[in-house]
């Protein structure tokens, strides 16, 4: 929806508007924006089940969120209003091990969320192929890929308002189908069910992937911060919320998929809970679950679209990036972050969906670690700086509650394929030549950089060195 509000220069020149004009986004469309950078709903589980069966499937998304879920989402909850702009992570990795690394934390975290955002229009045709076999392979499922992205992406040009309120009926429309799904599942459910396992038959990689992909990016949100109204107290309170209701998005429709149907590991994988419906519900179920699909993929492309784009935007804003990554469109949003992450999008959509989430936790994994360091270096390195919500903990309890994510993190880089390594360490290479490149071209003045002087200098102390200026 266009800003009533905004003012426009239409003599020859650019358009402009007042960026205080721009309304900022509450805490019931931030729930909804971080629900659906995170999960979107149950779409896309699917596989735990292939690789573990029901019992571990329904472990994993009861018992994973504290392993990594709640810790991520603590440190969001902690460093976002620490740093309110729409850096995100960037000026999290910035002000503790400097602007190099965090360009390398900016530059594999955008791979990883366009990477990321290419799953959605090949999750989204996957639940229709069962309806329109034209959308499996082929010219028509290119010509659907290549239409679902620009339309999506104009979406995203057009206001992050909208994206937000948007999501909220996205929200409403994807979950609702499962909860109408667990009353017809009643009389079919069989307890028993829920706790099939067999431990000499369990593809872990699979598994800890699928687990991995479907409750990561919690730290997302934070690339949107200069757009939340009241950061210091609406982001801790929308990652409560989201938490509770990602969990619940996995776990219940889990739970009647796998009590209310007889197993057949090999029928789970992505696009299955629409035959699931129709074998509860009938056909008006699938195609309700089907539509639900579509929704719940339109809300997670625009809200990732929306973080990645506004975090180039923010690297721009800090001087990493040119100039022109810092320029919004009439609406407010990031024309040219959209841009650029549209085309990677693009480019991307041809894989596989298991290719593509391999692909993109390996390159997530590298910049959660060093989010995890530079939480804990701020906390040694500012620990009197201001912090409108700080996790009770002191440096030690910091440390520890950093280790079982860590852990993890190399579990997952272990199981990765050699591909999958291959093209991720080739691609985390390249941030490591492009920045320097970038310097040599402001040198050269080939290219125009810029520091947003609204911005604080994360970098000034006060003489004691003990607080953070802000």
């Amino acid at each position: 929806m266009e800003n009533s509000n905004a003012d426009y220069v239409t003599l020859g020149e650019e358009a402009s508007f007042k960026l205080e004009n721009i309304k900022k986004i509450s805490v019931i469309p931030l729930v909804f924006l971080i629900f659906y950078e995170v999960s979107g709903g149950p779409f896309g589980v699917e596989d735990s089940v292939r690789a573990a069966g029901p019992l571990l499937a329904l472990l994993g998304f009861l018992l994973f969120p504290f392993v990594w879920s709640i810790p991520e989402a603590l440190i969001t909850a902690e460093l976002g209003p620490m740093f309110p702009e729409n850096g995100g992570f960037v000026v999290w990795v910035s002000t503790a091990l400097g602007p190099y690394w965090g360009f390398q934390q900016g530059w594999m975290k955008w791979l990883s969320g366009v990477i990321d955002n290419a799953l959605y229009p090949v999750l989204f045709l996957d639940y229709l192929k069962s309806t329109i076999p034209a959308l499996g392979g082929g010219f028509p499922r290119v010509m659907a890929v290549l239409v679902l992205t620009l339309a999506l992406t104009y979406m995203n040009y057009r206001g992050l308002t909208i994206v937000g309120w948007t999501a909220i009926l996205l929200g409403i429309i994807s979950l609702l189908p499962f909860l109408v799904m667990g009353l017809v599942s009643i009389p079919k459910l069989t307890p028993s069910r829920w706790f099939l396992v067999d431990l000499h038959d369990v593809k872990w990689g699979l598994y800890l992937n699928t687990l991995f992909w479907n409750l990561n990016y919690w730290d997302s949100i934070n690339t949107l911060s200069g757009e939340v109204e009241n950061p210091s107290k609406t982001l801790p309170k929308a990652l409560f919320y989201a938490l509770i209701l990602v969990v619940f998005g996995y776990f219940f429709p889990l739970l009647i998929g796998t009590g209310a149907i007889p197993l057949d590991r090999d029928k789970w994988t992505d696009g299955y809970f629409s035959d699931v419906a129709k074998m509860l519900g009938g056909v008006w179920l699938r195609f309700w679950v089907q539509r639900a699909s579509a929704m719940s993929n339109t809300g997670m492309f625009v809200a990732e679209m929306s973080s990645d784009s506004f975090q180039l935007l923010g690297m721009a804003d800090r001087g990493m990036l040119p100039e022109f990554f810092g320029k919004r469109s009439p609406y407010g949003t990031p024309a040219y972050g959209i841009l650029f992450s549209a085309s990677g999008v693009i480019l991307l959509s041809w894989l596989s969906f298991q290719e593509i989430v391999a692909a993109e936790n390996f390159l997530y994994c590298f910049g959660m670690i060093m989010e995890f360091i530079a939480f804990v270096k701020l906390r040694m390195k500012y620990p009197a700086a201001s912090r409108p919500f700080k996790i009770p903990v002191g440096t030690t309890g910091a440390i520890l509650m950093c280790i079982p994510p860590t852990l993890l993190i190399f579990v997952v880089l272990a199981l990765a394929s050699l591909k999958v390594m291959a093209i991720s360490l080739l691609a985390a290479m390249v941030g490591l030549v492009l920045q320097p490149c970038l310097k040599y071209t402001e040198k050269k003045g080939w290219l125009r950089f810029s520091m947003n002087s609204d911005l604080p200098d994360f970098h000034c102390t006060y003489r004691q060195g003990s607080e953070l200026l802000m």
